[in-house]
């Protein structure tokens, strides 16, 4: 399975912010989204899980010459600041998402099975979520993607602003969910994309390049990269 875009442009006014996104993601890796903080990237995603319109272009999956359109629940979307139902525990929030999505998820695993596997801890599961710690809140975010098992998942930064040890531990859920889907995590930082993502692909100018990390060890084309994502303003 290949997840392509092809030809995908937005503007905003006279603003061009992806200008003709030409690229083809295959299944089973981890793409690390490069740009600076005003690049696209979340203009990007918000296209392609359709929260906003696009003013050219198409996107689909590709299986073998077939191509197939994508459904809504084909995608997963996980933001940089979490967002999730304040006023439910842990544990009823998860219940009540696989209540509710019944009838598409395979082989269904206990509340607790699932909660075991991202890690949350055991003190906090009949807690409001209003007083879970930032990293919990992700992981909670990241576990009904993980539930729903789509076969695009779309990262916003979702590292941003944890301690080094939910980070790391966030790095191996996201490793463990390569098989069967395309995952494709947005980030301004080098070092994350290096040490997490199979393949990297820079936003810069409103296309999309794919980066050669063999070439990263070339002082010069790494001064680039770092360059081309220098921070401007958010988009």
């Amino acid at each position: 399975m290949e997840f392509v875009i092809s030809h995908l442009a937005k503007s905003y006014g006279k603003h061009q912010v992806l200008n003709d996104v030409d690229y083809v993601f295959e299944e089973g890796k981890i793409y690390g989204l490069l740009g600076r903080n005003g690049a696209g990237k979340t203009t990007l995603f918000n296209c392609l899980n359709s929260d906003i319109e696009f003013d050219s272009g198409k996107f689909f999956f590709k299986e073998g010459d077939e191509e197939k359109p994508v459904d809504t629940g084909d995608i997963g979307y996980v933001l940089s600041t979490p967002t999730v139902p304040d006023f439910m525990t842990g544990r009823e929030f998860l219940r009540f998402f696989i209540d509710i999505h019944s009838d598409k998820i395979k082989n269904p695993k206990s509340i607790d099975e699932y909660m075991d596997y991202v890690m949350i801890p055991e003190d906090t599961r009949d807690r409001l979520m209003k007083d879970y710690s930032h990293g919990t809140k992700n992981k909670m975010q990241m576990l009904v993607n993980i539930v729903a098992a789509p076969k695009l998942m779309l990262l916003d930064e979702p590292l941003t602003s944890l301690d080094v040890v939910v980070a790391e531990e966030m790095k191996d859920i996201l490793r463990s969910q390569k098989d069967g889907r395309v995952l494709i995590f947005s980030t301004h930082l080098l070092d994350i994309a290096l040490d997490l993502c199979d393949e990297i692909v820079l936003l810069n100018h409103g296309r999309l390049e794919a980066v050669d990390k063999a070439n990263l060890d070339n002082e010069n084309f790494k001064t680039k990269i770092i360059e081309a994502l220098k921070d401007a303003d958010n988009t």
